[in-house]
């Protein structure tokens, strides 16, 4: 069976879970904030259901929105404001949103929760968060916050904090879907004042299909099963809502979608990469992706990203993290433990348990918000980075991510020596089969709350490279860089044949070895790397993490033909790793605490 039919036998069964099961998952931990210095009094808040007409992408539309005002928050008495809105699949009503909301509300904010464009019963197509249209109907909600814009029942509001006439002091918070149209919204609307984006992307092109590669020019490894996951939430819409509102259809070839999207999906399942269309395709997807505009975000930000997740993984946070300091807008990051693939430790922020002031994520958010949205401007809001830690209680801190600090080669006898000088000579193969051969996660699990067979990886059909026992524990934190030259006469035959999957494709990753031979997969994380050309060297840079290696375990570089939850090779590509002293591969490690030696 080949993975197209694999797709669309899926779908099906799919439609039905994934449409109620994702809505709430993608935020069901994500918090509210506000500051706890001055709250609605009892946490009275009254909750007006509001709707806004609104002209954008060529479409008009309603949008669909709860007012939360605190009570004593009148004219006389005004108090900031906070937007939010749902994660893919949801609405303002789900058990994440107002929550969201709710918990603002009776810390004394006026929070506005609304569902996002093409969700719940806002009407418009599903545009992937594009600040051209989502950002400028935030935008429409940002002027009813200011009250120079009323609702359509007539509803104006004169109690929002204001910085001046017309600029409301208003702040953004959510998570996934709910992340990125934050910097969507600051782009195109300069009165936003701060964000605090969730386990959210920096590029949809790399997010959807990643490459690894330095040589981002060419496109990665089909992310099919997340990817048509999110698809299918979006088109079994007539499903789960009935009586769709007119504006929320688009073509019968993807009728929930803007067209762009539409023809990206079906260009990512086709499993291949004809150069005009891959080029529009790789224009579009990072058009609508912060990558894109964060040269016009100025409102400080709190980014939070979650170690746990294979959907955006640490890399994209980061990605963000420094092009805003680039930029000069003020920026500060948190790698948390749980996201798009579970991962919630114990005593971690977690809005049903209200631990905002109890939980390390809560507190920085809170402090966020209290010094940009309630204009206390001593407020601590804490180092630049953080990242949780499970091997010791708390969260490690430094003022900026960990650089690589430690370097280790790929020895021909399969191990990582510290030392060129013990590299040995020698030459080691693996081949892709017709079907993957190794397993990294079931994407949705995670999220659906289904169990997942362990990481394996067939032999023959990977190559592993590991260090000798640690004499001491190793604390890894950041993104680990691997530089490869490989040999595979098949892929150099076809590689520039004009269509992009020709080209050689390999996973790369790292797993912590234990005494007894057992091996775990860093956070189930995968690096895909879709090799320019297999006659030059070439780095790859692996997913971030935050792990620690403990005395008498291993760690292991891997190579791998195949993951399946991607799409890969086309054609079987036996590969070919060479190792001698004066050339070999490399792995570097961000080493925080510890010795290699």
């Amino acid at each position: 069976m080949t993975r197209r039919r694999t797709v669309s036998r899926i779908r099906k069964p799919l439609a039905g879970a994934l449409g109620a099961a994702l809505a709430v998952p993608l935020l069901a931990a994500a918090p509210a904030a506000a500051s706890p210095g001055r709250s609605a009094p009892g946490g009275q808040v009254t909750v007006t259901a509001l709707t806004f007409t609104v002209r954008v992408g060529g479409r008009t539309c309603a949008i669909d929105a709860d007012l939360y005002r605190p009570a004593g928050v009148d004219r006389a008495h005004p108090a900031p404001a906070v937007l939010t809105t749902n994660g893919f699949g949801g609405s303002k009503s789900d058990g994440s949103t107002n929550a969201t909301a709710k918990a603002f509300a009776t810390r004394g904010y006026v929070a506005l929760a609304y569902s996002g464009l093409g969700f719940g019963k806002s009407g418009c197509l599903i545009s992937l968060d594009d600040p051209a249209i989502d950002g400028r109907a935030a935008s429409r909600l940002v002027d009813f916050l200011a009250g120079t814009r009323a609702a359509d029942d007539g509803t104006r509001i004169d109690y929002v904090t204001q910085d001046r006439p017309g600029d409301p002091r208003v702040g953004m918070i959510g998570g996934s879907y709910g992340g990125a149209i934050q910097m969507a919204t600051a782009a195109v609307d300069h009165r936003v004042d701060a964000l605090v984006p969730m386990i959210t992307w920096n590029d949809l092109s790399y997010a959807l299909d990643p490459n690894n590669a330095a040589d981002r020019k060419v496109p990665g490894a089909f992310k099919w099963q997340w990817t048509n996951g999110f698809y299918l939430i979006g088109e079994s819409q007539p499903i789960t809502l009935p009586n769709l509102d007119p504006s929320r259809w688009g073509t019968l070839g993807c009728v929930h979608f803007v067209s762009d999207a539409c023809r990206t999906i079906g260009l990512l399942n086709s499993g291949s990469y004809p150069a005009a269309p891959t080029a529009a395709m790789r224009r579009y997807a990072r058009g609508v992706s912060p990558v894109s505009y964060l040269d016009r975000v100025e409102a400080p930000t709190l980014l939070i990203q979650g170690q746990s997740d294979s959907l955006f993984n640490l890399n994209e946070a980061t990605a963000t993290y420094n092009a805003l300091k680039e930029n000069g807008t003020t920026t500060k990051m948190i790698w948390q433990s749980w996201g798009h693939s579970g991962g919630q430790a114990p005593g971690e922020l977690n809005l049903a348990q209200g631990n905002l002031e109890t939980s390390y994520t809560g507190t920085r958010i809170l402090a966020w918000f209290d010094r940009y949205l309630r204009g206390h401007k001593h407020t601590d809001t804490g180092p630049a980075f953080a990242y949780y830690r499970d091997w010791r209680s708390g969260y490690g801190e430094a003022s900026k991510v960990p650089p690589l600090s430690r370097q280790l080669y790929l020895s021909g006898d399969g191990k990582l020596v510290d030392n060129r000088a013990k590299v040995a000579r020698g030459s080691r193969t693996y081949t892709n089969w017709a079907v993957p051969t190794s397993h990294s996660e079931s994407s949705l699990a995670g999220m659906i709350g289904l169990p997942d067979p362990a990481p394996y990886d067939t032999p023959g059909t990977y190559l592993g490279w590991d260090t000798d026992a640690l004499k001491a524990p190793v604390d890894v934190v950041g993104s680990a860089k691997a530089t490869l030259k490989v040999s595979s006469p098949a892929a150099r035959r076809t590689q520039n044949s004009g269509d992009a999957a020709d080209k050689l494709v390999l996973f790369a990753k790292l797993y912590d070895v234990a005494p007894d031979g057992t091996k775990t997969l860093v956070r189930r994380l995968v690096a895909p790397v879709r090799v320019p050309d297999v006659t030059k060297p070439f780095t790859v840079a692996l997913p971030g993490i935050a792990h620690r290696y403990e005395a008498g375990h291993r760690i292991e570089f891997a190579v791998a033909a195949s993951d399946d939850a991607y799409l890969g090779n086309k054609g079987v590509k036996p590969v070919t790793v060479v190792s001698a002293p004066g050339e070999t591969g490399t792995l570097q490690l961000p080493v925080v605490s510890g010795t290699l030696n």
